[in-house]
């Protein structure tokens, strides 16, 4: 069955994370994405963000790191030095063949080799030319490095997270890359749309600084409305109480008490029905204002039941509660399996497979394949220019 983007070539010029996750998607999707990578480098820097590595069939670690793995399948990798003369001259060539190409420089880092969005666009005016940087190709820092940690402190979130007295924290994952890898495909599409209808290309200008901003939601608008600075809640909300990690006596649990009859409902549970009814927490706002004290009345009364008791009562009672899962029995649950959010690709490794996320998104006529594994560094170099020469692409 052919994907929804089945026919579109991508070329892909971007390393790390942003842009790859955004390449890997389209390539789910059914896209044709060719990944070009410096052979003067060794490809794409994540290749050796390890370990661990998948391993060959004599069990030596590979190019493949679990990094590299997360965001490259669906690709084939070409070894193009775009500092050369040839090199550019054969970018040039795929992208006349191409619908698509993203890429991740410093703005106008391509420039110099002709091969920026002005000059693309230029020679190839039905391209969708996306640049996906650190602060933007605008403003005061527009030539200032971006690396997921650096957009996290800029945009914010960090000032958010974690503990009340704590140290701001980063998120565990590299989320400002993935999200603004997701709005660039978003804008990809859109502009594919546009192109459609109109035959005219464009360029795609994505931060992950203006990702992150954009990211910040209700925090970000609390703050745009009363012009007061939030503190960190650590697991807490700033606007509904209570919803937060509380300690069960053999884990952690989730409580997320979103409205009135709920808290009723939760207090009834761990058998303090009175609390429901004191002027202090009977409303959403009251709770709020009485916060500390209300979660030290909760903390030892969940303490004392264990996970499976506080999720089976609160359950029943149509509470929204759930278990803080370490990522074994995460990608190990039932509904993890259900859902096939873990897929094994068929490669040429130990094993004869690598076990990868599986994409989130389930499309009833065009459902997304995974028919590449991640690629070792080059191994498509040789067919893509064969098929560049006789006019494939």
């Amino acid at each position: 069955m052919a994907g929804a983007l089945d026919g579109l070539v991508v070329l892909d010029l971007s390393r790390i994370l942003a842009g790859p996750t955004c390449t890997q998607l389209l390539g789910d999707l059914g896209a044709k994405v060719i990944k070009i990578e410096n052979p003067v480098t060794g490809g794409d820097d994540t290749r050796v963000w390890g370990p661990p590595f998948a391993t060959d069939v004599d069990g030596a670690p590979t190019d493949l790191s679990a990094y590299f793995m997360s965001a490259n399948r669906n690709k084939l990798s070409v070894a193009i030095d775009i500092a050369s003369q040839e090199g550019q001259e054969q970018v040039r060539a795929l992208a006349a063949q191409a619908d698509i190409v993203i890429e991740n420089f410093k703005p106008g880092g391509l420039a110099k080799y002709g091969l920026d969005h002005a000059s693309m666009l230029a020679t190839h005016p039905s391209l969708v030319y996306c640049s996906i940087s650190g602060f933007g190709q605008t403003g005061p820092n527009a030539s200032k490095p971006g690396y997921d940690i650096m957009a996290q402190g800029f945009g914010g979130i960090m000032s958010l997270t974690g503990e009340p007295e704590g140290q701001p924290m980063k998120v565990g994952v590299g989320v400002a890359d993935v999200m603004c890898g997701m709005y660039a495909t978003v804008g990809i599409l859109a502009a594919l749309r546009h192109r459609d209808q109109t035959g005219e290309g464009q360029h795609i200008d994505v931060a992950l600084v203006d990702s992150q901003l954009a990211w910040l939601v209700n925090e970000g608008v609390n703050f745009l409305t009363s012009e007061r600075l939030p503190k960190r809640q650590g697991n807490g909300h700033p606007n509904i109480e209570p919803y937060q990690v509380f300690a069960a006596s053999d884990g952690h649990v989730i409580v997320a008490v979103g409205n009135d009859s709920q808290f009723r409902r939760c207090m009834e549970f761990l058998g303090v029905a009175g609390l429901s009814d004191v002027d202090a927490y009977a409303t959403n706002p009251a709770r709020l204002k009485n916060r500390d004290a209300l979660i030290a009345t909760l903390e030892p009364l969940f303490a004392a039941k264990t996970m499976g008791e506080i999720i089976d009562g609160l359950e029943a009672r149509r509470v929204p509660v759930g278990p803080v899962n370490t990522l074994d029995k995460a990608l190990n649950s039932d509904q993890a399996k259900a859902r096939e959010m873990v897929v094994e690709v068929p490669a040429a490794v130990q094993g004869g497979a690598v076990r990868l996320l599986g994409n989130p998104l389930k499309l009833s006529k065009t459902p997304v394949t995974y028919r590449r594994p991640p690629p070792r560094f080059g191994q498509d170099t040789d067919q893509v220019l064969a098929d560049l020469e006789t006019g494939g692409a």
